[in-house]
């Protein structure tokens, strides 16, 4: 077995672990730790095979929440002492790193200077890594980055027509998110499918309460819909995806709310909330097939949103061989499948009924074998994809 590799992806008030054999990708340990930060107490899981330990200590910032997950694993094992590295999930690198980095004090500085680009996720993705180097001091901390797989964009994907000025001044351009997903995905589907990795033309469809979209060709991305924040691109959750800029300013005159205001309505209250009332994907399906109204026109500008980007991208890859549903909704909702296939009959995609209603862990076709493009489900693994770019990292 090598060496385990600890996984770390904090939030403002949670973390999330997991200690993985990045060889034999087992997953040795996980856990989460909820209400850092908050003057009541927390909550500790740690889960090491079938069994589950909690406790409920004060954890007033993150070096008390680690300081807990470390007692965790010392009364409940597996232990620590072998760890080989510890793999940072941090959101936004910026355009400063596009592969895995160790981090050093010059790392650490740079993260600082992109707060401003991901004000809400990096900030505790800091406090993380500064907790786990002081309390994990004898072992290389990697950053994994979100972005990374899309930082070298073609120029015409990820410059935005403004003034070049104002946007090197500020460093607006398009960044990409969920990275670390599409490049885990776009890696595997060649395997999957039999295919040369070098000429496959492929779509990663990442569909969670966050999604995001990615055109790969030959192991590269050509395009992405995240931009320079999250909002950008598809339908989501609470997310309003792509809109008209101009918007910003309407209801600034309209409503008269401030910057703060309106960007949390398109953040937190708009996407499938704003449209049908529920973000979970199994409400939608249960409101639509009732006939709910608002649920019908929801459903449908959120399967028009994603064939219309397909369709583009099919485009600008000269061609597409295979699409792939990953992440929560992708992997498990056949009925979101469905209706966006129902959409792609133009670029050759034909459903099978009874291979999309399957349910399987493994990575399987769902498309006829008439099908001009193969699509595909295939379960997306981050934790993995962060534990195995560490040791690839750290083996040279």
């Amino acid at each position: 077995m090598a060496k385990p590799i600890l996984v770390l992806n904090c939030g403002s008030s949670s973390l999330k672990y997991q200690l993985i054999d990045p060889s034999s990708e087992a997953v040795l340990a996980k856990g989460l730790v909820e209400r850092i930060g908050d003057t009541s107490d927390g909550v500790v899981a740690h889960e090491v095979g079938d069994e589950e330990f909690t406790v409920t200590p004060r954890l007033p910032d993150h070096t008390a929440a680690l300081k807990a997950v470390f007692t965790m694993f010392a009364d409940h094992g597996p232990s620590l002492g072998e760890v080989a590295a510890v793999a940072h999930r941090t959101v936004h690198g910026g355009d400063r790193f596009a592969a895995p980095t160790v981090i050093t004090d010059e790392v650490l500085e740079t993260l600082e200077e992109l707060v401003p680009l991901a004000p809400l996720h990096n900030p505790a993705g800091i406090k993380g890594i500064r907790a786990a180097l002081e309390l994990l001091p004898g072992v290389p901390h990697v950053g994994i980055f979100d972005t990374a797989f899309f930082v070298n964009l073609p120029d015409e994907a990820h410059t935005y027509a403004i003034d070049r000025g104002l946007a090197e001044r500020h460093s607006i351009r398009k960044y990409g998110f969920h990275g670390t997903s599409h490049q885990y995905i776009a890696g595997l589907v060649p395997g999957v499918l039999g295919a040369d990795p070098g000429r496959l033309r492929q779509i990663v469809c990442h569909l969670g309460n966050g999604a995001s979209i990615s055109a790969v060709k030959g192991g590269r991305p050509i395009e992405t819909s995240m931009g320079l924040t999250p909002l950008a691109g598809l339908v989501m959750g609470t997310r309003c995806g792509d809109i008209d800029p101009g918007l910003f300013a309407y209801l600034h005159r309209a409503e008269g709310w401030d910057v703060d205001r309106i960007d949390a309505e398109l953040n937190k209250s708009s996407g499938m909330l704003g449209l049908s009332g529920v973000t979970d994907m199994r409400d939608v399906e249960a409101q639509f097939e009732a006939g709910d109204a608002d649920t019908i026109i929801a459903l449908n500008v959120y399967a028009h949103r994603l064939a219309f980007y397909i369709g583009g991208y099919a485009n600008l890859l000269g061609g597409l061989d295979a699409i792939t549903f990953t992440a929560g909704i992708g992997e498990n909702s056949s009925f979101v499948r469905r209706e966006v296939c129902k959409k792609l009959v133009g670029v050759g995609v034909v459903l099978d009924e009874e291979l999309n209603a399957r349910r399987d862990k493994a990575p399987h076709l769902i498309s006829a074998p008439s099908s001009k493009v193969r699509v595909l489900v295939i379960a997306t693994n981050e934790e993995l994809a962060m534990a195995q770019q560490a040791a690839g990292l750290l083996a040279g």
